[in-house]
């Protein structure tokens, strides 16, 4: 296997990204903040789904301490270069037009929580260690976490979360809204094809401005986002997608 910190295959219309420093629980430095960021985008416009995961049995523990220590020692702006990349890689996610995977097993820590939560989607395993740790090494997230997660699961929930590091399994996780799907050792593989599969059939065009309106009206007052609504699905009925309802009602 290539030692390189990100690893990239395409198998139909799956394409597949794995998190790639197994030693270090596939911990954060620049270099798998940057392959994170370029596979996602040269893969989006070639498939229909993206799956992220860990190698070695682990999403990914956060930082490396190693590099941040290193980083530390440069100076401000050297660390800033750490998390502006990481932070590059996740908002990214927003702006393709294909859903992207989080397929969780083992730990997702720190940043490797934080990556789970700019995901589309996330399929964890029931017995997955998901954490926001900063603070339990007096640490302040850097990952989008203190801005993501209020968002995802609200301000009460999100600060005592953060403040605490209470560890959650992936069926709290699931519980909590932070993903979409949960499943046993011995289920979660079967779970992960079927779901990736489901999505990798999709309508492309469907699929790009769905998740276009999901990620817009997020920032946008109601009322906008709902205009948004309307102006999208007028485009997408008159760009073909009239006539392929048609066909499909009359085909039943």
């Amino acid at each position: 296997m290539s030692d390189a910190p990100v690893l990239t295959r395409v198998e139909g219309r799956v394409g597949h990204v794995t998190l790639n420093r197994p030693h270090a629980r596939n911990a954060v430095t620049i270099g798998l903040a940057d392959g994170l960021h370029d596979a996602l985008v040269g893969l989006a416009p070639q498939v229909g789904v993206i799956v992220v995961r860990g190698a070695g049995g682990t999403f990914s523990a956060g930082g490396d301490v190693d590099e941040v220590a290193r980083l530390a020692e440069e100076g401000p702006s050297a660390l800033r270069v750490l998390f502006e990349r990481f932070g590059r890689a996740c908002s990214v996610v927003a702006t393709l037009s294909v859903p992207v995977v989080s397929v969780v097993e083992g730990h997702a820590m720190a940043g490797g929580f934080e990556f789970m939560q700019a995901s589309d989607i996330a399929l964890v395993r029931d017995d997955a260690v998901i954490a926001d740790n900063h603070l339990a090494v007096g640490q302040v997230p850097g990952g989008g976490g203190s801005q993501r997660l209020p968002r995802l699961v609200g301000p009460q929930r999100a600060l005592g979360h953060i403040l605490l590091g209470d560890r959650l399994s992936g069926r709290q996780a699931v519980e909590w809204g932070l993903a979409y799907r949960s499943a046993p050792a011995e289920e979660f593989e079967a779970m992960v094809d079927t779901v990736v599969a489901r999505l990798a059939s999709r309508d492309a065009k469907a699929v790009a401005r769905t998740k276009r309106l999901v990620h817009e009206g997020l920032r946008l007052p109601l009322a906008d986002g709902l205009a948004l609504e309307t102006d999208v699905v007028v485009e997408h009925l008159a760009d073909g997608a009239a006539e392929r309802l048609v066909r499909a009602v009359r085909s039943r």
